[in-house]
C-alpha cells in the first residue's frame, strides 16, 4: 500500500470521527480547544497525519469563530508538527503566525513555547543566534510572569547554550550560574547532560581542565544512561575540542568517533522519520496554500465588514463634526455679539469717565484762574489800601502805638501771602511773559539741595501760544515735576521743549528709582493716569518709559492749536 493511499484512508477515518462537528457551520470554544487538543496528542505521539488534518480543522473553525487563542494554538500545532519532521522552514512559517495571534491574546504559556521555539529555529537552524537569544529573552520573560520556575531554568539554558555556541561566555556565565543553583529543584532529568556539557565548556574556555574534564566525564555517562542522545553527541563534540587542546589526541579521536557515531545514528532516525511520512511532503504546499486560502477569505470579509464600519464611522464622525461646528459658530457669534456689547459699554463709560475728569480739569483751571483774580484784584488791593491808611495815620502821629505797629505788619505780610498764593495759582510770569518763562522759574524754584532741575529749550524764549495752551501745558508739567519731587528719589531731572511740526514736544527724564510701567494707574490724585486723560483730550500723545533703579522718561507731544 502506498503512503498516498495511506493519507486517504487516515483522511476518510478523520472525516467519520469528526462527521459530526464537520457538519455544524461553527463550533464552541470548547470543541475546538478539544480538536486542538486531539490534534497535539496525536502530534506528541509521532501521528502527524492525523494531527495535520485535526489541527486543519480546528483552524478552519477557530478562524470562523474569531477564537484569536484557539488559532494561535492550531498554528503552534501545526508548526511542531513540522518541526518534528525536520521541515524548518514551513515551521518556522507557522510559528510565525501563530505567535501574531497569540500575541492578541493573554495566553501567557502559549507565548512563552511560540518564543522559545522560534528561539530554537533561529539558533539551530538559521544560526542566526542574535535573533534566537531575543526570542529566548522574550520567552523568559513570559516564564517570569507565570512565575514557573522550571520553565526559567529551561529557557535560561537555551540562552546559556546560544552564548556559549557563538563564544560568548560571559553573557552566558550569570545564566548557567542561575541553572546550577536551581536545578536541582526546578530541572530536570531531559536537561541534566545539556547542563554538566555547559558546566565543562565553560571550564574548557577558562582554562580549567580538571573542572572541565569533571563535568563532560559526567554528561557522558549521564547521556549513555538516557535517551538524551543530541545532547551526548554535542557533548563528545565539545569534548574533542577540549582534549585536542590539551593534546591528549587519541581521546580525542575516540570521543570525536562517538560523535560522528551518535550524530550518523540520529540522521538515519530523521530520514527513516522523514521517509515514514512521504505522503504528507507531497501535500504540504498544497496544505499552506489551503490554510493561507481559509485565512484570506476570512481577512477578505473582515476587511469588508472593516470597511462597512469604517464608512459608517466616517459618516457619524462628519455630522457630529458638523453639530459641533455649528454649535461652536453659534456660541462664538453670541458672545461675539455680547463682547461688542459689552464693549459699546465701556466706551460709552470710558468716554463719560474722561468727560467727568476732562470738565473737573477745567473747573479747578477756572476755578484756579477766579481765585487768583478775585486775591489779586480785591483781597490784594483792599490789603493795599488798609496798609495805605495805616501808613497816613502812623505819619500823622508821632508815637504810634505798638497794636499799630503789628496791625501794619500783620497786613504787610498778609498781603505778600496773598500775593504769593496768587502767583502759584496763576503764575504772573506765564500771563506777563509766557510759558517759557514761566516754566524755567519752574525749574528754577523747584531746585534745591537734594534734587536739580535743568531746563532746555530749543524755541525763543519770548515766543507766545494761545492762553489756555500755556496754562494747560505749564499745570501739566508743574504736576509731573511734583511727582518726581514727591516720589521719585531723584538727584537730577531734565525738562526739554521743542517744536516738532506743529507741536510741542516735550521731554521729562530724572534718574530716580523708577517704577513698574503696568502699574501707574493705581496712582491716586492728580497723578499719570489723570494727565494721560489731559493729553488725550488735548488730542496730543503721551507716553512712559521707566525701568527700576534706572529712572523714568516722559513724553508729550502737544498739538498747537487755541484749545
Amino acid at each position: 500500500m502506498s503512503n498516498i493511499q495511506v493519507l486517504i484512508i487516515l483522511l476518510f477515518i478523520s472525516l467519520a470521527t469528526n462527521q459530526s462537528i464537520a457538519q455544524k457551520n461553527t463550533l464552541t470554544k470548547n470543541e475546538i480547544t478539544q480538536l486542538a487538543h486531539n490534534a497535539n496528542a496525536n502530534m506528541k505521539a509521532g501521528n502527524f497525519e492525523k494531527s495535520l488534518l485535526e489541527s486543519r480543522l480546528a483552524l478552519k473553525y477557530a478562524i470562523a469563530a474569531k477564537d484569536n487563542n484557539g488559532i494561535a494554538s492550531c498554528y503552534n500545532t501545526i508548526a511542531a508538527n513540522f518541526d518534528e519532521l525536520a521541515e524548518f522552514d514551513k515551521a518556522f512559517y507557522f510559528y510565525k503566525k501563530g505567535l501574531l495571534y497569540a500575541n492578541k491574546t493573554n495566553n501567557t504559556i502559549l507565548k512563552n513555547w511560540i518564543n522559545n521555539n522560534l528561539g530554537n529555529i533561529y539558533c539551530f537552524d538559521k544560526k542566526q543566534y542574535e535573533k534566537g537569544i531575543y526570542y529566548y529573552k522574550k520567552s523568559l520573560g513570559y516564564s517570569r510572569e507565570m512565575k514557573d520556575s522550571s520553565q526559567m531554568v529551561f529557557t535560561k539554558l537555551n540562552i546559556t547554550w546560544a552564548y556559549f555556541d557563538i563564544g560568548e561566555f560571559q553573557n552566558g556565565l550569570p545564566y548557567l550560574n542561575f541553572i546550577n543553583k536551581h536545578h536541582q529543584n526546578y530541572g530536570g532529568e531531559s536537561t541534566i547532560v545539556a547542563l554538566n556539557m555547559l558546566n565543562g565548556m565553560y571550564y574548557s574556555y577558562k582554562n580549567e581542565t580538571k573542572k572541565a574534564v569533571f563535568y563532560f566525564e559526567k554528561a557522558i555517562e549521564l547521556g549513555n544512561k538516557g535517551n538524551e542522545k543530541s545532547d551526548l553527541s554535542y557533548t563528545y563534540q565539545e569534548y574533542s575540542k577540549l582534549l585536542f587542546k590539551t593534546g591528549n589526541f587519541k581521546y580525542a579521536y575516540t570521543c570525536l568517533n562517538a560523535y560522528n557515531t551518535i550524530t550518523d545514528a540520529l540522521n538515519t532516525e530523521e530520514k527513516l522519520k522523514k521517509t515514514n511520512v512521504a505522503g504528507i511532503n507531497l501535500q504540504i504546499d498544497e496544505y499552506k496554500r489551503d490554510i493561507d486560502k481559509i485565512a484570506t477569505d476570512y481577512k477578505t470579509k473582515q476587511h469588508v465588514l472593516l470597511e462597512e464600519q469604517s464608512r459608517n464611522k466616517k459618516i457619524v464622525i462628519v455630522v457630529i463634526s458638523l453639530l459641533l461646528t455649528l454649535f461652536v459658530l453659534f456660541y462664538f457669534f453670541t458672545q461675539n455679539k455680547q463682547l461688542k456689547q459689552k464693549n459699546k459699554i465701556k466706551d460709552i463709560q470710558s468716554k463719560i469717565q474722561q468727560n467727568i475728569i476732562n470738565a473737573s480739569i477745567d473747573g479747578q483751571e477756572l476755578e484756579r484762574k477766579k481765585i487768583a483774580a478775585f486775591l489779586h484784584d480785591n483781597i490784594s488791593a483792599l490789603l493795599s489800601s488798609a496798609g495805605l491808611h495805616l501808613n497816613v495815620f502812623t505819619s500823622s502821629s508821632h508815637t504810634p502805638s505798638e497794636e499799630i505797629l503789628k496791625t501794619k505788619y500783620i497786613l504787610s505780610e498778609a498781603h505778600l501771602k496773598i500775593r504769593d498764593l496768587s502767583h502759584e495759582l496763576m503764575p504772573a510770569l506765564l500771563v506777563r511773559f509766557g510759558l517759557l518763562f514761566a516754566l524755567d522759574d519752574l525749574c528754577e524754584k523747584n531746585s534745591n539741595s537734594r534734587i536739580t532741575f535743568e531746563f532746555h529749550n530749543s524755541i525763543p524764549i519770548k515766543k507766545r501760544y494761545p492762553e489756555k495752551l500755556e496754562m494747560k501745558v505749564y499745570f501739566i508739567i508743574s504736576e509731573l515735576l511734583n511727582n518726581i519731587i514727591k516720589h521719585s528719589k531723584a538727584s537730577k531731572s531734565i525738562c526739554r521743549i521743542d517744536e516738532k511740526g506743529a507741536k510741542l514736544h516735550i521731554i521729562i527724564t530724572d534718574n530716580g528709582k523708577g517704577f513698574d510701567t503696568k502699574k501707574f494707574h493705581v496712582v491716586e490724585g492728580f497723578g499719570l493716569n489723570q494727565v494721560r486723560a489731559r493729553i488725550k483730550n488735548m488730542e496730543g500723545e503721551f507716553s512712559v518709559i521707566s525701568k527700576i533703579n534706572y529712572g523714568t522718561t516722559v513724553e508729550l507731544l502737544i498739538p498747537i492749536n487755541d484749545i
